[in-house]
């Protein structure tokens, strides 16, 4: 359990998508104007993530790694489909991306109008393949830590965007130079902030 809990808040905080590894950043500097908006993506970050990266774990444990298809048969053991591995993320990537893109213009019109081209393009949105290709680096052990990760990481985004969001909301009653004015200063507060999250680094986790 206390595993889980320091890779939760490692994710979140220490190895933040944004911040630590800047993953992420076009839909994360377009969609941040409002805070409504970016609570919306943050959220469907957060599914797509808690999704796809248990299940890509999944395929690449008992599908795609050397020795993975010994389960079907021991002839198969030294079979290695590891070469499909960006191909299968990306596919899952795409498929729960359009369930969530059909959900969200369901149930909600109106956010996915707000959203508009960046919500199908969660698709490609590096943070979430980058997700995953961390989960095969970091060699999680069980499904279990791969889905704490996925959790933590969706979370780290969505309160980088929500942040930067609503700093930027303040920021339109703020008397800004104008050379700065636009993403000029939201340059400068994504600096700022990733600055601050520096400071997670000295946790011992």
């Amino acid at each position: 359990m206390e595993n889980h809990i320091n890779l939760f808040v490692s994710s979140v905080f220490v190895n933040n998508m944004v911040f630590a590894y800047f993953l992420g950043m076009c839909s994360y500097l377009a969609v941040s104007k409002t805070v409504k908006t970016a609570v919306g993506l943050g959220a469907a970050v957060i599914f797509v993530m808690i999704i796809t990266i248990p299940v890509n774990y999944l395929l690449e444990k008992y599908l795609l790694v050397e020795g993975a298809l010994t389960w079907i048969s021991p002839k198969l053991a030294e079979l290695d489909l590891s070469f499909l591995s960006f191909i299968m993320f990306i596919a899952v990537i795409a498929a729960i991306v359009q369930l969530v893109e059909m959900i969200v213009e369901r149930f909600s019109p109106s956010l996915y109008n707000s959203l508009g081209i960046f919500l199908p393009l969660i698709a490609v949105n590096c943070a979430i393949l980058g997700g995953a290709l961390f989960m095969q680096q970091k060699e999680f052990s069980t499904v279990w830590e791969s889905a704490t990760f996925a959790l933590g990481s969706g979370i780290g985004w969505a309160i980088a965007i929500i942040a930067l969001a609503a700093l930027r909301e303040k920021m339109k009653y703020s008397n800004v130079p104008a050379p700065l004015r636009g993403l000029g200063i939201t340059f400068i507060l994504v600096g700022l902030m990733a600055m601050a999250f520096m400071g997670f680094m000295g946790f011992k986790i």
